[in-house]
């Protein structure tokens, strides 16, 4: 059976990622340092859109950057070491490669934090685009000719179909199997243990 090579984006938190402990713990920190109450457990359900969109909920808007900027600091001593790779991430990504295919993170996340997850994970993309969100994420896939996007939000399916991208969702973040089936993903995979046998069939179809 012969296989084609598949470009492949990523989405990071909740995909590959479980990154709550850590996000848990910074905005933890964060409330510490600044004085304001962030309720650190109900922020970590709802990951996916970009962190201003969290911190506007218990910071004014005219603070947004100056605190956003101080929890990307924060965020490398504290988030990097406690969070772990979702089941079957680095097969899933290993898979793409090995087809000869390419393998694209795309996140909302700030780009060097992104990056130093995956380093601290071995996880081993062929390149990492950050602070792009929903259809945004779409400049990215379309850059790279990613003609697959797997995510776990709507906002994931959305940047997918607004590139043309077969949408491959895991319901392993905040949004359940029908939710993102009733978005318009194309796939949906029970976690991306499932990845690699779907890209074999895929690649040979």
């Amino acid at each position: 059976m012969t296989t084609r090579a598949v470009t492949v984006g990523f989405d990071l938190d909740m995909t590959l990622i479980d990154s709550r402990p850590g996000i848990r713990a910074t905005y933890l920190a964060l409330a510490a340092e600044t004085g304001t109450y962030i309720d650190a457990d109900l922020a970590v359900t709802r990951l996916g859109p970009p962190l201003e969109v969290e911190l506007a909920h218990w910071f004014p808007e005219e603070a947004l950057a100056e605190v956003g900027a101080r929890y990307r600091e924060l965020y490398v001593e504290h988030a990097i070491a406690p969070t772990r790779a979702l089941p079957g991430a680095r097969e899933a990504v290993d898979a793409v490669r090995r087809t000869g295919g390419t393998a694209i993170v795309v996140t909302a996340k700030h780009e060097p934090n992104a990056k130093l997850h995956l380093e601290h994970l071995g996880i081993t993309p062929d390149a990492v685009i950050g602070w792009l969100w929903a259809e945004a994420k779409a400049e990215a896939l379309v850059e790279h000719g990613a003609e697959v996007y797997v995510g776990d939000h709507l906002g994931d399916v959305r940047g997918a179909r607004a590139a043309g991208a077969l949408s491959v969702a895991v319901p392993t973040g905040p949004c359940g199997a029908e939710e993102l089936r009733a978005a318009g993903a194309d796939v949906v995979l029970e976690d991306l243990t499932a990845f690699p046998a779907w890209l074999a069939s895929y690649a040979a179809g």
